[in-house]
């Protein structure tokens, strides 16, 4: 077929390349205004190793370009150039920090991914490629950056402003405006930038970790709805406790935030120390909500800070990976399930699920592997062969070795990929290595598509007398 202008293009796993620069440090400063709100972003890049001299190319959506500087010197326009949706730098330096200031509008972005406005509340979405409608960025998930967030707006309007990490510094300036400045000390990709500001209310509570420090919980959201998360935050502390002791993983900043708002356009988002939720997935309460509902609550919360290691810490080489972070994570929200309530049940209907729901998928013209080859619209890609089935693949491995040889594995896993970006590949060969077993077999899952067929040949022999 003829590729015709305006055309959607595949994208290609095969054709990954490693990125060009890689991106130590990013330093962001929100100017939130009525109607306009100005970003400046300062990017510390360097070289790639064997990468020579390749030009700097960054990724934007939407954005008003004010201004460009390389180590603090404006660049003319003869040293850069914007090719539809990117910004070329050619003369890119090995090393060198990168200042962008754009102008965005988050009232008119009804696209409802990067930076929005809704009811008087920003908020942003930016898995899976959000990022590039705030600033032009590397908004790619194997490139890992270190977050400072700066967020200055009106305190009367937006009391409460909410970033990645912890909190470093608040203040008044001069003009009135409040400032509040978060840190994020570990290194995460762009989707995984949060930025929340409106007038919110919220409960707080404590949670020792196993090492014995203490972090402090929070639940953020419309005043309407503050009688309605006790819940969540009780699921939030069993989800911390049993990670630690299931999968030994700690939490690893001084705060841990979840915001549950009514305009959020996905179920829950796993961004760094600040989850998002749309408020079905958080808001539970005896006067109206069924069993299945609380179930859902605390499967859900339990997913999204179960990401704080599978999915954040160590996250995904590219969107063809999506199932390492989704699956690996179904699976441990499904254990975390099984082990608060029937583990009999849950199991039966997980099984239900994949049958009536992954089965259908399978046999229709949309089947694709649990890893596919190509996509042409990355956010099409969040299905249930990526989440369940990818989720029955990482149980089968589970099984087959067993749960202490498999626990072995995930520890040699997160040990080996902590702060980097990985694919389905890493994870199984940290399994090999752990147990000793071969697990050729089920590479063919994540690149096979369709329900299998198994054939079964039974022979019997009467003992001899």
């Amino acid at each position: 077929m003829a590729y015709k202008e305006g055309q959607p293009q595949a994208v290609l796993r095969e054709a990954y390349e490693p990125p060009a620069y890689l991106l130590d440090h990013t330093d962001l400063i929100f100017e939130l205004a009525e109607g306009v709100t100005e970003v400046t972003a300062a990017l510390a890049l360097r070289r790639a190793p064997g990468q020579g001299a390749a030009p700097l190319v960054l990724q934007g959506q939407d954005l008003e370009l004010l201004g460009l500087a390389l180590d603090g010197v404006p660049l003319s326009g003869n040293e850069y150039r914007i090719e539809g949706d990117t910004i070329v730098v050619p003369a890119m330096p090995e090393e060198g920090t990168l200042t962008i200031k754009t102008r965005i509008f988050p009232e008119k972005n009804t696209a409802l991914e990067g930076l929005y406005r809704s009811g008087g509340m920003y908020c942003t979405q930016c898995e899976a490629e959000g990022f590039r409608r705030i600033t032009y960025s590397l908004d790619r998930p194997d490139v890992l950056s270190r977050y400072r967030t700066t967020i200055r707006g009106d305190g009367a309007v937006l009391p409460i402003m909410l970033s990645n990490g912890n909190e470093v510094s608040r203040q008044t300036l001069a003009d009135g405006r409040q400032e509040v400045v978060w840190e994020d000390p570990f290194p995460k990709p762009s989707y995984l930038f949060a930025l929340v500001a409106g007038d919110l209310q919220w409960i707080e509570d404590r949670f020792v970790t196993v090492s014995g420090r203490e972090v402090t919980l929070r639940i953020y959201t419309e005043p309407h709805n503050i009688a309605q998360v006790d819940y969540a935050m009780d699921a939030l502390k069993r989800s911390m406790r049993w990670d630690e002791e299931t999968y030994g993983r700690e939490y690893d900043l001084d705060i841990f935030m979840i915001v549950a708002v009514d305009d959020f356009n996905m179920g829950a988002m796993e961004n760094k120390g600040l989850n998002i939720f749309n408020t079905s997935c958080v808001l539970a309460t005896p006067e109206f909500t069924t069993d299945l509902g609380f179930q859902r609550v605390e499967a859900v919360v339990a997913h999204e800070y179960f990401h704080n290691w599978s999915g954040n810490r160590v996250t995904c080489r590219d969107w063809f990976q999506l199932s390492l972070k989704e699956g690996f994570t179904v699976l441990r929200d499904a254990q975390f399930s099984a082990d608060q309530n029937s583990p009999t049940v849950k199991r039966i209907e997980d099984a239900r699920f994949l049958r009536t729901a992954q089965f259908a998928e399978d046999a229709s013209p949309m089947a694709h592997p649990v890893r596919p080859d190509s996509y042409l619209e990355i956010s099409n890609f969040y299905t249930l062969t990526v989440y369940e089935k990818g989720a029955e693949v990482v149980r089968m491995m589970r099984t087959l070795l067993g749960a202490e040889a498999f626990r072995r594995g995930t520890d040699l896993y997160f040990d080996r990929h902590d702060g980097q970006a990985a694919t389905c590949e890493d994870f199984v060969l940290s399994l090999e290595a752990a147990s000793g077993a071969d697990l050729a077999q089920f590479r063919r899952w994540y690149s096979q598509a369709g329900t299998p067929v198994v054939s079964v040949q039974s022979a019997y022999a009467a003992p001899s007398p």
